[in-house]
């Protein structure tokens, strides 16, 4: 069998400059995730909905970004540094994205489209010619989330409506063969946005604590609320990172190779993300209320992102053909079975999920454990050079 020359393509790791992006762009996060609290409403996860989806779309676009194009020259950072400030403005336009402020969050987002378009087209004449492409259709979708900023509703929302469904539409609508996607460096962009919005639930949750009381309760809770973090970092991190990295680099065709990464690491991330922003929400409305029943919207929070990060990343290893996914979707069930649970005491239901997040973990990882010993003992066993 011929090697696939994909999987021989030089190493690319991802620079701390696209790490500070990164940060940046998990600030929308925080954004989310305070804008939920505040108003957690069907109308309000709505907006965040599509808020996310808008920005997420365009987070996406400036990994494949620098997946072809370093930022190795000052012109380069320079432009990077502006969608950053795109970004950053952005994030601070999201609590009021749906009103006042509508306009500043439209406007932002059409600069750091028109930046991405600008260092897309210095990748070279293949991503340029896709640019072209491209350009148009991630503009189109800027200026409907601008346009939808500066009218009333309900043509407000049928602009944002109109915005993600156009995102989700333009991979279909232009030629991904095109590009070149290096698998190291894709994989490890995505899996730091990741850890870095986990750690920033974190940061949310510990901002939730201020003025309250350090009673047991309150610690308990924080703990907890650790726990749970900690595996949605097993979730992702405990070996099917590397193994996502090998499927994609081993994928052959340009086009195949360039969906699959569309797929798993666009569409697959964002219920990813989305539960990390709802789970977020239902840890800060536990804080000062540990052994008191919640309201059933917050004991729904609380089950429902961690259900949510589940199920998408059941999706994505289903999707690149990894085992485990029938554990996310059993556990994922199982946790939102807790929502009767978190209206009678909240504590009860923060202790439950991390018991159903590690029973699942633990269970997922017995045979291959089992099997890795096994060929330890074995291979200890033999002396070098002879048969079994």
């Amino acid at each position: 069998m011929s090697e696939n020359p994909a999987v021989s393509t030089p190493i690319v790791r991802v620079s701390t400059l696209e790490l500070f992006f990164d940060l940046v762009f998990v600030f929308t996060i925080t954004q989310l995730t305070a804008t939920l609290a505040d108003h957690l409403t069907f109308a309000t996860l709505g907006n965040v909905i599509l808020i996310l989806a808008v920005v997420w779309w365009m987070y996406a676009g400036y990994a494949w970004l620098t997946n072809a194009v370093a930022p190795s020259s000052t012109i380069r950072r320079t432009l990077l540094l502006t969608g950053m400030a795109g970004f950053l403005v952005m994030a601070l336009a999201i609590p009021e994205a749906f009103g006042q402020y509508g306009w500043l969050f439209g406007a932002s987002y059409l600069v750091v489209n028109v930046v991405h378009a600008a260092l897309f087209a210095q990748a070279g004449p293949a991503a340029a010619a896709a640019m072209r492409r491209l350009g148009p259709l991630n503009l189109t979708s800027a200026l409907l989330v601008l346009i939808g900023g500066l009218v009333p509703d309900p043509f407000r929302h049928l602009c944002w409506l109109a915005a993600p469904a156009l995102q989700i539409a333009t991979p279909y609508l232009h030629r991904l063969d095109l590009y070149v996607v290096n698998a190291g460096h894709f994989v490890e962009r995505h899996g730091l946005v990741v850890i870095v919005a986990i750690g920033e639930s974190i940061v949310s949750i510990g901002a939730g604590f201020a003025g309250v009381h350090l009673d047991g309760g309150a610690i308990l809770v924080a703990v907890l609320g650790m726990c749970i973090a900690y595996y949605l970092w097993w979730i992702y991190f405990a070996g099917d990172d590397a193994r996502s990295e090998r499927v994609l680099a081993r994928t052959e065709g340009p086009l195949r190779r360039a969906r699959l990464a569309i797929r798993g690491w666009g569409y697959a991330h964002y219920p990813m993300l989305l539960g990390i922003v709802v789970l977020s929400v239902g840890i800060k409305k536990t804080v000062g209320h540990a052994f008191e029943g919640l309201h059933w919207e917050y004991a729904i929070a609380l089950a429902g992102g961690v259900a949510l990060y589940q199920l998408g990343h059941a999706w994505f290893v289903g999707m690149l053909g990894l085992p485990g996914w029938p554990h996310r979707v059993i556990a994922a069930l199982a946790v939102l079975a807790t929502i009767p649970l978190g209206h009678l005491v909240a504590i009860a239901q923060l202790a439950a999920i991390p018991l159903i997040m590690a029973a699942a973990a633990i269970i997922e990882d017995v045979p291959r454990v089992r099997r890795t010993g096994a060929t330890e003992i074995s291979t200890f066993g033999r002396t070098p050079g002879t048969a079994e």
